[in-house]
């Protein structure tokens, strides 16, 4: 089976372009879909039943898996035996008539302006690992970039002059993103004062932001800086680092931006995903409501 596994990411990678998150995120599903297969059921890929995958679906749920990662398992499941079927290497789809659990969609997390103001001035911008951070933070807040996208950038990618910046997301899709001008003061000072410090002889990185090593900021040393930020700046709330790209569209469509023009900057391929924050944007103000009306 791991030898169609691999045939299958393949295929993933070279005709589909998946981003390699993506891929990542199918390999663990079907490691642990085909271990299963193997090791618990005793089976070749020509024995699969309708019955196993629901054996195997019934696990996911004993171990306490959420109906959301239940359907990615679903999903990635199907698309494997399907691909199998294509590749002639059996003849049976065991995946049909098996249903995706309906599970509601959360509204993502999102900081208040008074939150947002305390998370970008808690960086100090007196060492340049400040300014990196300072630059991060309000380039997040003012693009709403992926995390993936933000640590791929490079120095060429951000044009200061013109306002905006050039990144590639899903599917190695590019697109223009703008920024404003406090992301912009900031990202100024990073290049002229602070990356040229964190600069190593031993490395040659285009990369625009660097650890401490002077090698690329992992999308795990994202995470625990604004972690840390967080936390400096008293944020209860649980911080993920998409919580600033949360916050950049809520924020825009609050104050009147058009949702269109919200889903190019984020580059959602499906206007659906961005439908999300207007959602988001109709529970805040029944909470001011409720917060002040006096009648409420």
């Amino acid at each position: 089976m791991k030898e169609h596994m691999k045939d299958f990411l393949h295929f993933l990678i070279v005709e589909k372009g998946l981003a390699d998150n993506t891929i990542a995120a199918y390999r663990r599903d079907l490691v642990h879909y085909t271990d299963y297969l193997e090791k618990v059921e005793q089976l070749t890929i020509n024995n699969v039943k309708r019955v196993h995958i629901l054996h195997f679906l019934e696990q996911l749920k004993e171990q306490g898996k959420s109906s959301k990662t239940i359907a990615r398992h679903i999903s990635t499941i199907r698309s494997w035996h399907h691909f199998l079927i294509q590749d002639r290497v059996t003849d049976h789809d065991p995946t049909h008539h098996i249903e995706t659990p309906k599970s509601g969609r959360s509204l993502p997390k999102v900081l208040s302006m008074d939150e947002t103001e305390a998370l970008l001035s808690a960086s100090d911008v007196s060492t340049p690992l400040g300014m990196r951070d300072k630059a991060m933070m309000e380039l997040m807040y003012a693009s709403g970039l992926r995390v993936s996208e933000l640590t791929s950038l490079n120095k060429e990618d951000v044009h200061l002059m013109m306002g905006f910046v050039r990144c590639t997301g899903k599917g190695d899709k590019e697109r223009i993103v703008p920024t404003g001008r406090h992301a912009l003061e900031a990202m100024e000072r990073y290049l002229q004062h602070g990356r040229p410090e964190l600069v190593s002889k031993k490395h040659s990185d285009d990369a625009l932001f660097l650890n401490h090593y002077g090698k690329r900021l992992t999308r795990q040393g994202f995470w625990k800086i604004i972690k840390a930020l967080a936390k400096k700046a008293t944020i209860e709330k649980e911080m993920t680092p998409h919580t600033l790209r949360h916050s950049f569209a809520t924020h825009l469509l609050e104050n009147g931006a058009d949702l269109r023009a919200v889903q190019e900057m984020l580059g959602h391929a499906d206007i659906s995903t961005t439908q999300i924050y207007t959602h988001v944007t109709k529970t805040r103000l029944k909470d001011v409501y409720s917060k002040f009306h006096p009648r409420a």
